[in-house]
């Protein structure tokens, strides 16, 4: 296992790195703090339209043309509760056979360093609080999320049984929910935090006197912020050499009614919050265990979420023209 104690400052200095997913919202802050890192560090982003990742031909294609030292494999079609619930067999399938046939070919191809991105849809629905990444097969995930769950829990035994035979380089991490500055804001994919967002300041703009909200609002839920995780992420691939699961959280916990509640204060909008109750709910609470990633390789957050919630909300009331054009 890599000491974290040496100096990784020059870990990057002239690396060649794929970041599938590059483009996205996670990706795009990645890159950012990438180039911040690395001097005449070489990012290759395999977009969509050029390289289908779906494809074995696809990924052989953008790994000549990346010839990477590096993969940093962010790449998901994912979504919210919503989305889950009426995609299960695409996001199954896409990010299996995306990630399972990714993993390979950066093996065969001589890949140094090979970084997944799992999620925490992994874990067991009923989960004890804080989730240790020891619980990770002790039951099945929640239904909305299980296909997607379980189509990226599939690459963390990939990771092991790579290590264990090929001695390859991988590690596997695993965010909890993500927010943030460039975050998707489109009501028909969004993940809790941008959906309330905008769904205040249009209420707030329009006069209503309520929105709607899915479920009970009984559930928790923690977040992070995109830039700690992007933060997290490269300090892991410096540092970290195990195929051990980590998460990758900020440790603290807010019930949906909570958070909801506070969006509606910090955008200005007064009216009321209407529980559509005949939606899901999803997994009851979420609250990691993040010591296994302050213990191997020195990470914790840095980001209160007051701020953090603060930035985005300011990003996206400088955005929305742009956003709802699109």
């Amino acid at each position: 296992m890599t000491d974290w104690h040496r100096s990784t400052a020059d870990y990057w200095d002239g690396k060649s790195v794929m970041v599938t997913g590059g483009a996205g919202f996670l990706g795009s802050h990645l890159v950012d703090e990438l180039e911040r890192r690395g001097d005449d560090v070489d990012v290759f982003v395999p977009r969509s339209d050029e390289y289908d990742l779906r494809e074995r031909a696809g990924i052989r294609s953008a790994l000549h043309a990346a010839d990477p030292d590096v993969v940093l494999h962010l790449a998901a079609t994912v979504g919210g509760i919503g989305a889950n619930r009426e995609n299960p067999g695409r996001y199954f399938y896409e990010n299996a056979v995306m990630g399972i046939e990714l993993m390979e070919q950066a093996r065969t191809y001589g890949v140094e360093k090979f970084t997944v991105l799992g999620t925490i849809c992994s874990y067991p629905k009923h989960t004890p609080v804080p989730f240790s990444e020891e619980d990770l097969y002790e039951g099945y995930p929640e239904e909305t999320n299980a296909p997607y769950g379980i189509a990226k829990k599939a690459l963390l035994t990939q990771s092991r049984a790579y290590r264990a035979q090929y001695d390859f380089d991988s590690i596997y991490l695993m965010p909890v929910n993500l927010y943030g500055p460039r975050d998707d804001f489109d009501l028909e994919t969004s993940h809790v935090i941008p959906a309330i967002v905008r769904k205040c300041i249009e209420a707030r703009d329009r006069g209503d006197d309520a929105i709607t909200a899915w479920g009970t609002g009984e559930p928790t839920r923690e977040f992070l912020y995109v830039e700690d995780a992007a933060d997290g992420i490269l300090t892991a691939t410096e540092r970290y050499d195990s195929s051990d699961p980590v998460n990758l959280g900020s440790g603290t916990e807010i019930s949906i009614r909570e958070l909801i509640e506070t969006i509606a204060d910090r955008t200005g909008f007064d009216g009321a919050v209407e529980w559509d109750t005949s939606k899901p709910d999803g997994q009851p609470r979420r609250k990691l265990d993040t010591t296994r990633a302050r213990d191997r390789f020195d990470w914790t957050a840095t980001t209160a979420f007051e701020d953090g919630l603060e930035r985005t909300i300011e990003w996206y009331e400088a955005n929305r023209e742009s956003i709802d054009d699109d």
